[in-house]
């Protein structure tokens, strides 16, 4: 008899032993993703959407999302990394540029005429902090670093075929190392993060922008300019911007091993080139709508792209020497960041 009822208690409690492992196995998370990009813009409809779509997808829906577009749960542009960070929400979106200096040495893929392919830039963008500044994100959970794909300049009134049509103008830049490239060729640089373009422009606080084609639409840049300066990208474009894919650390720990796993699945390198194709693709929708309105779209010539060359190339010393002076060695990272762009060109379409 009292064998009996110890074969009973140990099937009970094997019984619920399992259950409970079977509960844990199947737990479920609802992740809160913030960004500040416009619900109707191409970055989160086919990047941002698109990523959790395959997350949720990837877990058989054990991963939901609540997805917040334009700062919906406060704050501002600036704040959204350190949101992650704190755990006011699980992951973000965001420039790393938002906060001059922080992350200062990723900023050499924003370097003028660094780049001319997202997809490879941003492969070469993932090793380099991999390898370089694995500490430069260290207070959140990485999923993805990318860049979007060539800059081009944006004026309401006036066209830019050359340097000196830059002089006087009042541009806005999206990070410090853009905004220095706009003073080095005459203009008066304006900082501020993308949804305050369009009350700007209208107001004629900025008599222009710097952006790529593929955001243009959603702060109806192509509405509130008529002229476009683009530059061959066989001779590198004038400049990029990077991003951040961030996850808060505690967050990420608390997962269950296999839902770990589909986040590690869904960041990355593979992540983060496919998010800078993505963005690069974008480029031509947006293009076509400043066509569309009769807009006049300039390609700056050989020759003056030389001459917009010559006149940033002081920015590239200086954060060399910016770098030195950080304790870091600036001309590794400037040759290694080039290096591994090209290595990455090499295996990437065009």
């Amino acid at each position: 008899m009292v064998q009996r009822r110890t074969i009973l208690r140990s099937g009970a409690a094997a019984a619920l032993g399992a259950s409970a492992l079977s509960g844990f196995a199947q737990q479920s998370v609802t992740l809160k993703f913030h960004t500040f990009m416009a619900p109707t813009s191409n970055v989160w409809l086919n990047m941002h959407k698109a990523w959790m779509d395959k997350v949720e997808k990837d877990s058989g829906g054990r991963i939901k999302f609540e997805a917040y577009p334009a700062m919906q749960l406060g704050g501002t542009p600036v704040q959204l990394y350190d949101q992650a960070r704190d755990g006011v929400v699980d992951i973000v979106w965001t420039l790393p540029g938002n906060t001059a200096g922080r992350f200062p040495r990723v900023e050499v893929f924003e370097l003028p005429f660094m780049m001319s392919n997202a997809e490879a830039t941003s492969k070469a963008y993932w090793e380099y902090v991999q390898t370089l500044a694995p500490d430069e994100f260290k207070e959140t959970q990485v999923i993805a670093l990318h860049v979007h794909g060539p800059g081009v300049i944006h004026t309401a009134d006036k066209p830019v075929h050359s340097v000196g049509d830059m002089r006087g103008l009042k541009v806005r830049a999206p990070t410090r190392q853009v905004t220095k490239l706009v003073g080095s060729l005459g203009a008066t640089p304006v900082g501020m993060p993308l949804p305050q373009i369009p009350d700007a422009l209208s107001k004629g606080t900025i008599n222009g922008c710097v952006i790529p084609w593929e955001v243009v639409p959603s702060v109806k840049v192509h509405e509130l300019t008529k002229y476009h300066a683009e530059f061959d990208p066989a001779g590198g474009s004038l400049y990029t911007t990077t991003f951040v894919m961030a996850m808060n650390k505690a967050k990420y720990g608390s997962l269950p091993p296999d839902l770990k796993k589909i986040i590690d699945a869904n960041s990355g390198m593979a992540t983060s080139a496919w998010l800078g194709k993505v963005q690069q693709g974008g480029d031509a929708a947006g293009r076509k709508a400043a066509s569309d309105r009769g807009n006049t779209i300039f390609k700056v010539s050989a020759a003056e792209a030389q001459e917009f060359r010559r006149r940033s190339r002081q920015i590239e010393v200086e954060w060399v020497e910016d770098m030195n002076k950080r304790g870091h060695d600036g001309r590794k990272l400037l040759d290694t960041a080039r290096a591994l762009i090209d290595k990455h060109m090499k295996t990437t379409k065009a």
